[in-house]
């Protein structure tokens, strides 16, 4: 493959895992896609499985959500290592029988998701983030800090990754009328500083509707990494879904994602140069496969 050719080359990232999950298993939690990995580890397996057999070229581990604020709301902080490890383990297998891709080690927000409010500072965060990443650095390939929504929550997850060594990627999410501001208010582009110190692999959007994902882009264009993009298929967050056990129940679901249309938007992203492609909740198997199909 030339130069060329490689620069060109697309990175297809799997779906969203928790939504797949919570699909399959036909009820919603608070313990998000833990519960999964407490009632049917096995459903875990079958989900990465099926976005490898998609074209996926990512197993994104099942750890979003294992952080220790969350466990310790449902009185399960003595199993964050246990679940943490077999979370890994299992993307990892289904890598090695897929006999190719890597592993994602995911690291969601702490405090909550879209509320980098609740998120402690930075310093703090990377004392958590550095544990986390200590634990599943001997099964993953990489490590992927998620749906970060302002400078200090991007920062304390980048200093936290940082102690192993891995690479490190990470996904910011951007408010939805808006992709050129991430969910705090703060311009995207004053992650520029940030992303030029610690000098992450890959720089993604993510959890965000497609539509801002474009506007957003061309900001990412700037930062001279590599960088992608995947998006949820959610109509909005709603105002509820803002504390830790709050459940999916809350959210309501696109009517227009199907596979091809949600392939559409991310044409549009390619267009902008982005080459690394997935989905993020809401976007199943079916559309990684379309993904694949077009962009490789």
């Amino acid at each position: 493959m030339t130069r060329a050719a490689q620069r060109d080359a697309v990175t297809i990232l799997d779906g969203g895992l928790g939504q797949e999950l919570v699909a399959r298993a036909g009820r919603a939690t608070s313990l998000w896609s833990v519960q999964a990995l407490v009632d049917a580890p096995e459903l875990v397996r079958a989900v990465h499985d099926d976005f490898f057999a998609a074209g996926a070229d990512i197993a994104t581990a099942n750890t979003y959500a294992l952080l220790p604020d969350r466990l310790a709301a449902h009185d399960m902080a003595d199993a964050l290592e246990v679940l943490t490890l077999a979370a890994c383990r299992i993307a990892a297998e289904a890598r090695d029988a897929a006999g190719r891709g890597a592993v994602a080690g995911a690291l969601g927000p702490l405090g909550f998701s879209y509320r980098p409010d609740l998120a402690p500072p930075a310093d703090e965060a990377a004392a958590i983030y550095a544990g986390l990443a200590r634990l599943n650095a001997p099964l993953v390939d990489f490590h992927l800090a998620e749906t970060m929504s302002s400078v200090d929550q991007a920062r304390g997850a980048l200093m936290g990754m940082s102690v192993t060594g891995k690479p490190l990627w990470i996904a910011l999410s951007v408010m939805d009328s808006d992709g050129t501001r991430l969910r705090s208010g703060e311009p995207l582009a004053s992650i520029a500083p940030l992303i030029e110190k610690h000098a992450p692999e890959r720089v993604l959007l993510n959890c965000s509707a497609p539509e801002a994902i474009a506007q957003g882009l061309p900001i990412l264009a700037g930062l001279n990494r590599p960088f992608g993009a995947y998006a949820n298929g959610f109509t909005e967050i709603s105002s509820e879904f803002d504390r830790i056990g709050a459940t999916v129940e809350v959210l309501d679901s696109r009517t227009d994602l199907d596979p091809a249309a949600y392939a559409d938007h991310a044409a549009l992203w390619h267009g902008l140069g982005a080459r690394t492609l997935g989905g993020c909740c809401e976007i199943g198997p079916a559309h990684i496969a379309e993904l694949a199909r077009r962009f490789r």
